[in-house]
């Protein structure tokens, strides 16, 4: 088996938002028709953020300054408001291929059914054995009996009574009393005191789901309503070195996530810091060069510490390995001239470094 070495340059640091992790996995044959040859690639470690931002929407209810009043009830929204908040952030190390370390496997003829597993991309994810990613688990939109029930709720507790009501004290009033006439039907069910008690458990079950669901509309209508909006943000970035207070994106409670360059948001930064660079061994000890080796080029990954902050608050941290923070060694080509038994190997696709050999 020999390698041979293809070159392309690419420099600088990248960043954007379309990078995302690789999931599909292409079997690649050495055989006759390619001269037993598979051409691969060993990547660059890119950096994904994912954050999570929640938007707030509170609306004041109708009857808000008549909370205390008729229900006893202090803490109201008595304004029309959106705010944001930063939620949760992650950060997924992830590889893209590297031109400058291109390289061609050629497989001796006669090798028992070589092959090498390849991700889209031309990133070495195995040789001589298959590879899977992890699954990715969809996530499914869900709709609940009880929030088809609180749709129709919030159309029927608008009497008559209520909505000819001269003034708005008086629909206050009048909508109070229809709340505590609902608690009160809600107690005699449960007790077994009502007139009409559901006369097995699921309907008693979506009686008193529907009880409760219009005594929320009629809440709502004094304290307010507040919804909340998950969206989630990804940014991501291929790190040439180390990043002091690198800007990410900015943070405003007003609009949310904006843009680095937006100066109406708080700058959230990346800081990464190399803890760890490997080095290769002295050649005179081992009596090896690595260019020009005969063997498989794989990568020992260096180590960097990353931490995400939002002014002095750290909102993130932990080490990664970095695939250019490292160094390229090669596989003996001893280890798959074994025609009985071919060494099995499986590597880490996002750094290029090995992560078993199987004999």
């Amino acid at each position: 088996m020999e390698i041979r070495y293809a070159g392309f340059v690419l420099g600088g640091m990248l960043l954007c938002a379309g990078v995302v992790a690789q999931t599909e996995v292409v079997k690649r044959n050495a055989v006759k028709a390619n001269n037993y040859g598979v051409t691969y690639s060993l990547p660059k470690t890119a950096l994904t953020v994912t954050v999570e931002m929640t938007r707030v929407t509170c609306k004041a209810g109708i009857y808000c300054q008549y909370a205390e009043n008729y229900l006893g009830v202090k803490e109201v929204i008595v304004a029309d408001k959106i705010y944001c908040e930063l939620g949760k952030v992650s950060l997924e190390d992830i590889g893209i291929p590297d031109p400058e370390l291109t390289y061609l496997i050629e497989f001796k003829p006669g090798t028992v059914a070589p092959y090498v597993c390849l991700t889209e991309e031309g990133l070495l994810c195995a040789i001589n054995t298959d590879y899977e990613f992890p699954p990715v688990k969809p996530i499914e939109a869900k709709k609940s009996v009880k929030d088809e029930i609180a749709a129709l709720a919030s159309e029927s507790v608008f009497t008559e009574e209520l909505l000819i009501a001269g003034s708005l004290a008086r629909q206050a009033e009048i909508a109070a009393k229809q709340i505590y006439r609902i608690r009160e039907s809600r107690m005699d069910i449960l007790t077994g005191e009502a007139d009409n008690i559901p006369p097995d458990g699921e309907s008693m079950k979506i009686t008193i789901s529907e009880l409760e669901a219009q005594e929320k509309v009629l809440t709502n209508l004094f304290v307010g309503t507040r919804t909340q909006v998950t969206e989630h943000y990804s940014i991501t970035l291929v790190p040439e070195g180390e990043l002091d207070r690198e800007v990410l994106f900015r943070f405003s409670p007003h609009f949310g996530i904006v843009d680095a360059d937006d100066l109406s948001g708080a700058p959230v930064c990346m800081n990464l810091t190399m803890t760890q660079v490997p080095s290769l061994p002295d050649p005179k000890e081992t009596g090896k060069k690595l260019r020009g080796e005969k063997g498989v080029v794989y990568t020992i990954p260096g180590k960097a510490s990353v931490e995400i902050l939002s002014g002095v608050n750290s909102l993130y941290k932990r080490e990664v390995n970095i695939a250019q923070f490292g160094i390229q060694e090669s596989l003996a080509p001893i280890l798959f001239e074994d025609k009985k038994k071919p060494v099995k190997i499986i590597f880490y696709p996002q750094t290029g470094a090995i992560k078993q050999i199987l004999q």
